[in-house]
């Protein structure tokens, strides 16, 4: 079903029975859910999937190790055990990540500890060796019955020298562990998205629709042409995250402020001396001020981040030159001798992290958990639950939580559970990965390095996607190709130029954007959606306006990236 029959189908009928308003990794989680219970449900993203936080996230699936000093041992517990169902799950996109955390003090933080943990302080304090070996003696003790990973292990000054020179002399100890990391989390939305689509013909979904109140009901309005419909579903589901004060607000419900966000922003750093000094693993480390923050290899480049500061409105939130100040500063604390040019910045992003309302002025302590607030029916509005708090690690069993709240007020009951089931790509994942690539790269007739790429990007789906490719053109500057766009915009949604460059592939977030591959991605895109030039141009000015007030990329960066896939082009072909 396209866009346009899913707008049609809308038209005059009684329902959906659900309404989940949010399209990122939560609002997906439950619709997948529900649909999976034959329950006629409707998705709607104001945005694209996942175009939000989940997006914007550090790219870590993880239990929450600094979580235990706050006393929240069911969220890092649940967290490991999602963290754990992920791997199995969806083993295309998330895998383990040692993790290593320099100390630089031995009873430090030890007193402070116990007194965040007993609510006695709210300041933010340098961890030692101390509360570092009792925090990873718990992380260990939570997963020994079903441990997937290698137990931590507690290194010397000299042993730390020997595996990271660069790292800071200060250095006293360092210790490592293993969580996992993802490394496309917006794909692996969709795939969700794409799995409920498929399995039950009730359920449907839109993105680039917007769903508000006027007083007598609810109505969804498609963003794309101004086309309005008018829904009555027998319950709301509220995953907007940052957004649902203003979804409640939009949709007229009488509901208290629930949502007190905080901004977390990321640098993407193209650093080869950075990216070899992490020996493959992702630095955890505090900052001098005693905040977290964490560096690790990503798809090539160093991921670098966060910061954790309130915000007001989410639609304006972008990484500020403080931020950027901030997030270099704390990578020169741990790597003194490395310098990061400007240049070298190839992408940045930030999200809001959907926390719970709080007065507390130490943004760290602010719960990590989960929960939905009911909003009672009001006048023509449903009963409405709204999702509180979260984080991208438990997203699985949050939707399981909305939805069996759901059900319960359908009157129905669950006949499938999600907790072993593949996600996408991650179906029949064969355990001899190289085997599978040059099997297929037989039957496809698409070259045995090219396979390994797509099964890189969509996992078993690489399969359907490598069908027909054949010796296709790839595009300046990238491993991407003309028909591998176009068999993701006949696919997965794409609606605008940033769904297809920025989340459904790698290519923005990897820093390979260039004049010359937006032109031809532009030019993909306008095809297969039939635009003129008129809405071609409106697509270029608002993605390139976007790239520069959101991923810091202006005319100077595309154009230099551009001159710089001209010369490696002309030396390829000279070779």
């Amino acid at each position: 079903m396209n866009r346009s029959e899913t707008i049609a189908g809308l038209e005059g009928r009684n329902g959906p029975a659900v309404l989940v308003i949010g399209g990122g990794i939560n609002g997906i989680s439950v619709f997948r859910e529900l649909a999976l219970q034959g329950v006629d449900v409707l998705l709607a993203e104001k945005g694209d999937y996942c175009s939000g936080a989940s997006a914007a996230l550090s790219r870590m699936v993880h239990g929450g190790l600094r979580y235990l000093e706050n006393g929240e041992f069911k969220l890092v517990r649940e967290s490991l055990l999602e963290r754990d169902r992920l791997l199995r799950n969806a083993p295309h996109f998330v895998a383990p990540l040692p993790t290593t955390v320099p100390i630089f003090d031995f009873f430090s933080g030890i007193a402070n500890g116990a007194f965040r943990f007993l609510g006695l302080t709210r300041r933010p304090n340098r961890r030692g060796a101390v509360v570092i070996k009792a925090g990873l003696a718990v992380y260990d003790i939570l997963t020994a019955t079903r441990r997937l990973m290698p137990k931590h292990v507690f290194r010397s000054r000299a042993e730390t020298l020997r595996t990271w020179p660069a790292i800071n002399p200060d250095i006293r100890n360092s210790a490592t562990y293993y969580d996992a990391w993802v490394s496309r989390p917006e794909r692996l939305g969709v795939e969700m998205l794409n799995d409920a689509l498929a399995t039950n013909p009730a359920a449907r979904a839109l993105n680039h629709a917007q769903v508000g109140g006027d007083g007598d009901g609810v109505v969804l309005t498609d963003i794309l042409t101004g086309e309005a419909v008018r829904l009555n579903p027998r319950l709301i589901v509220n995953a907007t995250g940052g957004w649902i004060d203003l979804t409640n607000a939009g949709l007229g419900a009488s509901a208290p402020t629930m949502i007190g966000g905080t901004k977390g922003s990321h640098l993407v750093v193209a650093n080869r001396e950075l990216h070899d000094a992490l020996s493959g693993h992702m630095i955890y480390y505090e900052n001098e001020d005693g905040r977290i923050c964490i560096l690790f290899p990503y798809l090539g480049n160093v991921l670098v981040g966060s910061t954790d500061i309130r915000v007001d409105d989410p639609d304006q939130v972008r990484c500020e030159t403080d931020e950027r100040d901030y997030i270099l500063q704390s990578l020169a604390f741990v790597f003194p001798h490395l310098r990061i040019a400007p240049e070298e910045i190839v992408f940045q992003f930030a999200g809001v992290r959907p926390l719970p309302a709080s007065d507390d002025s130490f943004t760290g302590r602010i719960p990590r958990d989960h929960f939905c607030e009911v909003v009672e029916a009001s006048g023509a509005l449903p009963e409405m639950l709204c999702m509180i708090g979260g984080k991208w690690t438990t997203f699985r069993s949050f939707g399981a939580l909305a939805a069996d709240m759901a059900l319960e007020r359908l009157g129905t009951k669950r006949t499938r559970d999600t907790e072993e089931l593949a996600i996408g790509g991650g179906r029949d994942f064969p355990s001899d990965a190289e085997r599978w690539i040059s099997e297929q790269a037989a039957i496809s007739g698409v070259p045995r390095a090219r396979m390994r790429e797509l099964f890189e990007r969509y996992g078993t789906d690489a399969a359907t996607v490598a069908d027909g490719l054949g010796d296709d053109a790839m595009l300046p500057g990238s491993t991407y190709s003309d028909r591998e766009l176009a068999h993701l915009i006949a696919h997965e949604h794409v609606e605008k130029l940033d769904d297809l460059l920025l989340r459904r592939t790698t290519i923005g977030v990897t820093g390979k954007l260039s004049w010359g591959l937006i032109e031809q991605a532009l030019g993909i895109l306008a095809e297969a959606k039939g635009w003129g030039e008129q809405r071609s141009a409106r697509e270029r000015q608002e993605f390139l306006a976007l790239l520069e007030s959101r991923h810091g990329l202006d005319a100077t960066k595309l154009s230099a990236r551009s001159e710089r896939s001209a010369e490696c082009a002309s030396a390829l072909k000279s070779a």
